[in-house]
């Protein structure tokens, strides 16, 4: 093997490939650490410990962040105006503080001299304890993957069998979730009820119904760690728990993950922006904070790059991907993960009528595989192209696991033959984990047979695809990445800077901003050595 790896690419291209995204994702990431929304305040105020909902449902989170809003602004953050009041006021708890503002009796002020710096020491001490939490489960994850070592602890690593629960009601949820890891499931991901993006607050407690998936809460966090706990106690290897931290509420869900010690959160502004008309702006400011959070917790982001292959061509549009791949490698550095916290994304979504297709996907997953060799790689299935023939859904799905165990991919969700069809049944799932078993199973360690030959078309197509990607960077970089979305450059869709929902929610900081939050998560390493599970408080 060359210094380049298997596919021999010239590593001038990868560097400048790296510059060019650095430089496109720099106004972008000034333009998060200058704002803040709605949704980055209330996540300090979920994060110290403001917890339930009003009888109609609405969080208290929204009634105290909107009553400081409505009284003093944003500009300057919630933590000011709110521990001021605790301080100074007859309401001792973040709680009864919310009640009483969603009554309109609370009077907030923006305190100035000693009384700021007390208010500011108070509520330094309640993110401080919150995130004093989130570092505990996170040394609790630590320990149950010594002790229970799932497949990639393994040496060589194998890939991760990533499985979609998704019925709506969490308590039926939780047997499906269950049952899934007994036959070989490695990650079981939760999908969030169809619509949740949209909603501008964070449902409360344990949920039994919703469209195409189950809500995204606190509880059903809860429950659904503690069900695969269970089970991974029984198998012996722990079973990961994902979610979506996306939509209007990124930074909530996000700051409720670490909380709950979810392991792995889809995780990507852009496909808010393109597929749920979010606005850009809102959702990259979101996304910052969600991330720092992420990183201070170990969980490990999903993007979404595979999305953009459903609307547009997997061959033309491949690209695209590897671009919006190396930005949400920058935005994710900066904002404190680890390579080993990147789970990038990309799909097997050519059209198998393309000749030599598969040839094709393989340059393209080789590529990916070794622009980012310590990245936990997520795989996605075919689905664009599964048009109800259920034997050729299987084969194809088979190709792509394949596919994933070939180049080394690291998370391989897998793909259901009745993709095109249904909502895949029980009996559906147990043959597709049947599929990606055989294949895992029978391939071994095949990847370190593939060498493509160095003159061969695997290796030029990845060279064409990488030598494109530097191009679109540089027209990205001089144009803007706002205005790239706006034109429609990733997944066809375009969506200017100022549409889409949410933009009532951005707010530009003022001089003297306090969100303490940010402040330690922007100081502090999120990979330094924190409480050792001996140090870990019982799970609530």
């Amino acid at each position: 093997m060359t210094p380049q790896g298997k596919l021999d690419l010239d590593p001038e291209a990868v560097r400048t490939a790296r510059r060019l995204a650095a430089r496109a994702a720099e106004p972008i990431i000034e333009m998060a650490r200058t704002h803040t929304t709605v949704s980055v305040e209330r996540a300090l105020l979920r994060l110290a410990g403001l917890t339930g909902a009003d009888d109609a449902g609405r969080p208290w989170a929204n009634h105290l962040a909107d009553a400081v809003r409505d009284q003093v602004g944003l500009e300057h953050g919630v933590a000011l105006p709110v521990w001021d009041a605790l301080l100074t006021g007859p309401h001792r708890t973040l709680g009864d503080l919310a009640g009483a503002a969603a009554r309109g009796r609370v009077s907030f002020r923006l305190p100035t001299g000693s009384d700021a710096t007390r208010a500011h020491t108070a509520a330094t001490g309640a993110a401080r304890a919150g995130i004093g939490r989130i570092d505990r489960r996170r040394a609790e994850r630590d320990r149950l993957l010594r002790e229970l070592p799932p497949p990639d602890a393994a040496d060589p690593p194998r890939p991760l069998i990533y499985l979609i629960v998704a019925t709506g009601d969490i308590y039926e949820d939780i047997p499906q979730a269950q049952a899934a890891a007994r036959e070989g499931a490695d990650v079981v991901a939760v999908i969030r009820s169809t619509g949740q993006s949209l909603l501008d607050f964070v449902p409360e407690g344990a949920t039994r119904e919703g469209y195409a998936g189950t809500y995204a809460t606190r509880e059903n966090f809860r429950l659904m760690r503690a069900a695969l706990d269970e089970v991974s106690r029984e198998l012996g290897r722990y079973v990961r728990l994902t979610n979506y931290a996306s939509g209007l509420c990124m930074p909530e869900i996000a700051t409720l993950a670490g909380l709950e010690r979810l392991d792995m959160m889809l995780n990507d502004c852009m496909y808010g922006i393109i597929f749920r008309d979010i606005n850009p702006r809102r959702t990259f400011i979101d996304q910052r904070f969600s991330r720092q959070i992420h990183a201070r917790a170990g969980i490990v982001i999903n993007t979404g790059e595979d999305n953009y292959l459903t609307t547009a061509d997997a061959v033309d549009a491949a690209h695209t991907v590897v671009v919006s791949q190396l930005l949400n490698e920058r935005f994710g550095h900066e904002a404190g993960l680890s390579d080993a916290q990147l789970g990038l994304g990309h799909a097997f979504e050519i059209d198998p009528a393309v000749p030599e297709s598969f040839r094709l996907e393989l340059a393209h997953a080789q590529l990916v595989r070794e622009l980012f060799p310590a990245a936990p790689l997520k795989y996605m299935p075919p689905t664009k192209h599964m048009t109800g023939n259920i034997f050729a859904g299987y084969l194809l799905d088979a190709f792509f696991n394949l596919a994933g165990v070939l180049t080394g991919q690291s998370i391989i969700l897998i793909g259901m033959m009745t993709e095109g069809i249904h909502t895949p049944w029980l009996s559906d799932r147990d043959l597709a984990l049947e599929n990606v078993r055989y294949v895992r199973g029978a391939c071994g360690d095949l990847a370190e047979d593939f060498m493509p030959r160095p003159d061969g078309m695997l290796v030029q197509r990845a060279k064409r695809v990488l030598a494109e990607s530097v191009d679109l960077l540089g027209r990205v970089a001089d144009d803007g990445l706002l205005n790239a979305i706006a034109e429609g450059t990733f997944g066809i869709t375009r969506r200017p800077p100022d549409g889409g929902k949410g933009l009532d929610g951005v707010v530009p900081r003022a001089d003297g901003y306090v969100n303490p939050a940010i402040e330690i998560l922007d100081t502090e390493d999120p990979h330094a050595a924190r409480p050792t599970a001996a140090d870990q408080e019982v799970p609530v």
